[in-house]
């Protein structure tokens, strides 16, 4: 039995792609360890595997990454592991250390274009830091594999090494998962927004769109940098009855909320190739409930829309033309518009499926 160990910066509770690697894992034998970090307002975490969260003295900055990298390093140079599994490149200095140390077998798991995130566009220096950070370790690594083929085509570009492609699938909503609605949600028609509430969402130009929209709601579920100033823009235009945040919430509350959902968005803006190249959990969420999807003019969503016919790629980023899309695409879809469309994607667009793809990495190692 192998023993892997994965690590990742965020506290496990909302991380689905990660949890699903470590369930595949454990279902093919290995004896899996996932390690987070522990926050004030963390909730509790029942995996059938192990999880492991680390209480920093740093929540975030530049010291944040540090701390938890040194943290981290310790924690795997004592650990009894086989394989190691680095989730993006924040905590890639650690697992590579040890792995050479150790001589320890190392993969990658890339979530995003770590450097080009929104948070670092207008931070160049620590933008330089986090690049050559990846430039020094990246051409080195042997196993890899990432959420979408641009992710996958600019890493070629960039370094000479082929990466899967592991897309962001969730569990098939058609056999997990409680249908029961969650408490509190609007009887009328509402939009859905799930993710993280964070810079370049897209979340203040549809708050705005919600202006000229009299019979739809719009919930937002998750949490992130923005939501304090997210909340006050809703205050500011008096529209408290119109939007609702619901924070974070775990994977079973989310399924609860989903499903009733008239009409799903991912409207990301073009603020660096991260965001560009996007394909994120909460598409093929959406897409498993088979609730229609309004989503950026970015190449990847906008391949599976078009794809598949699940919905529509946003034609103005103008919060007028918005409500004016939203309304129609509502109404289309109680008229049962994209019914055979998402049912197919649905069956398709799993991680039954796509876990095939990941374990072609692993079989090499297990």
């Amino acid at each position: 039995m192998k023993r892997i160990v994965l690590s990742v910066t965020n506290d496990l509770v909302t991380d689905q792609r990660v949890h699903r690697v470590a369930t595949t894992l454990m279902e093919h034998g290995s004896h899996v360890v996932l390690v987070g970090r522990l926050l004030p307002g963390s909730q509790s975490v029942q995996r059938e595997y192990i999880t492991h969260r680390m209480k920093l003295l740093f929540k975030k900055n530049w010291i944040f990454y540090a701390e938890y990298n040194v943290r981290l390093f310790f924690y795997l140079l004592f650990k009894r592991v086989d394989i190691l599994v680095s989730n993006d490149l924040d905590t890639l200095i650690a697992n590579y250390l040890v792995s050479k140390l150790r001589r320890k077998t190392l993969v990658f798991d890339a979530h995003e274009l770590f450097p080009e995130v929104p948070e670092l566009v207008d931070r160049p220096f620590i933008k330089s830091i986090w690049k050559t950070i990846e430039g020094s370790i990246f051409p080195k690594l042997q196993y890899a594999y990432t959420v979408s083929h641009s992710i996958a085509d600019i890493y070629y570009q960039k370094y000479g090494i082929k990466m899967e492609v592991v897309r962001n699938l969730p569990d098939s909503w058609q056999e997990t998962g409680d249908d029961s609605p969650y408490p509190g949600l609007p009887a009328q028609d509402f939009v859905l927004y799930q993710g993280s509430v964070n810079k370049g969402r897209g979340l203040e130009i549809l708050v705005d769109s919600f202006e000229y929209l009299s019979d739809i709601k719009f919930v937002i579920v998750g949490d992130g940098d923005i939501r304090d100033t997210l909340y006050q823009r809703v205050l500011n235009k008096n529209l408290q009855h119109k939007v609702i945040l619901l924070g974070k919430l775990s994977f079973s509350e989310l399924k609860r909320i989903t499903p009733f959902a008239a009409l799903g968005v991912s409207v990301e803006e073009n603020i660096g190739l991260n965001y560009y190249c996007a394909l994120p959990n909460k598409l093929f969420d959406y897409i498993q409930a088979e609730v229609p999807v309004l989503v950026s003019d970015f190449p990847e969503m906008k391949r599976i829309v078009q794809e598949f016919g699940v919905g529509e790629v946003l034609v103005s980023r103008e919060p007028k033309d918005i409500a004016d899309q939203i309304g129609r695409m509502v109404k289309q879809k109680k008229s049962g518009y994209w019914k055979a469309g998402l049912k197919k994607a649905a069956t398709e667009l799993c991680w039954k499926e796509e876990e095939v793809v990941m374990m072609r990495v692993y079989n090499q190692l297990l």
